[in-house]
């Protein structure tokens, strides 16, 4: 594996179709698509500040590398890219790649990040002003995680997210397949339209919650006191435990809950109109 050491590059394609390279406390400077079209690249303690770094890339690490505002769209069209101790100020960071593992990586600037990619690792990850987060994204197996930014995870697939702090309204819109436990959900219209949704020891705040689900399942999850007009339209199974503030118009299904504000059952609801709501207290 041929080594770099020490050096800087600027420009436009400046290692453009390099294969089995070591890059060790290398600055990229201002420039396009520094590091496009390779094969086998390692980079240690590296600075990134041009854009589109690693596009259509078989075999990327970055250990300890930092990627600054301006290195913009740097993953893009890229396989098999493991991330660990990074620090990333670029916004859409990833776009159609596959096969994505991050560990204790930091994205203060998430914004339009990881949209069309499959098969996400994240570990002990943070991300940040992140609206429209993961986008079209499926195949992603989260742990250890805390995100602010909204829209998250519309029309993902296939997703279990473990030990997790989400604070995003809209999250989850028309997403099918996602499994969430022991996690935090702060934001308003979670899980609209979703599909195969299940939820387990998770706590859920903002108003109109999981509304138009199909096959929604909850266990043991519990809501903040804002969390009302929840579950409408939705044919779910749920155990709530604590006070819910409000229930409107669940489609069918079952919902055992210690404590409820409010029971809405009007003309409204649709068929088959036939949940079995239980209340201990």
């Amino acid at each position: 594996m041929k080594k770099i050491t020490n050096e800087e590059f600027g420009g436009e394609r400046p290692l453009y179709k390099s294969r089995d390279l070591l890059l060790e406390h290398v600055t990229i400077h201002l420039g396009e698509s520094s590091i496009k079209e390779c094969k086998n690249i390692e980079a240690n303690d590296c600075r990134f500040e041009g854009k589109y770094v690693f596009w259509e890339n078989d075999n990327v690490v970055c250990r300890k590398c930092y990627f600054a505002q301006s290195a913009r769209s740097s993953v893009w069209y890229s396989r098999n890219i493991r991330m660990e101790d990074c620090l990333v100020d670029a916004p859409k960071m990833f776009r159609r790649a596959q096969h994505i593992e991050l560990k204790n990586v930091n994205i203060p600037a998430g914004e339009e990040t990881f949209w069309d990619c499959s098969h996400i690792t994240l570990n002990n990850c943070k991300i940040e002003n992140a609206d429209y987060l993961f986008m079209h994204s499926s195949n992603i197996t989260i742990e250890n995680y805390h995100q602010d930014g909204n829209y998250s995870f519309q029309y993902s697939q296939n997703v279990v997210i473990k030990n997790a702090v989400i604070n995003s309204k809209d999250s989850f819109w028309d997403s099918d397949n996602c499994t969430l436990i022991d996690c935090e959900i702060n934001g308003e219209y979670l899980g609209w339209y979703s599909r195969n949704f299940r939820l387990v020891r998770c706590h859920i705040t903002g108003t109109q919650p999981l509304c138009y689900c199909e096959n929604l399942i909850l266990e043991d999850c519990t809501f903040g006191d804002d969390a009302d007009l929840a579950l409408e339209y939705s044919n779910v199974e749920a155990t709530i435990r604590g006070r819910i503030h409000s229930i409107k118009n669940p489609t069918s299904g079952s919902i055992e809950v210690d404590e409820v504000g409010e029971i809405i059952i009007d003309n409204n609801q649709k068929a088959p109109a036939d949940c079995k709501i239980t209340v201990k207290c």
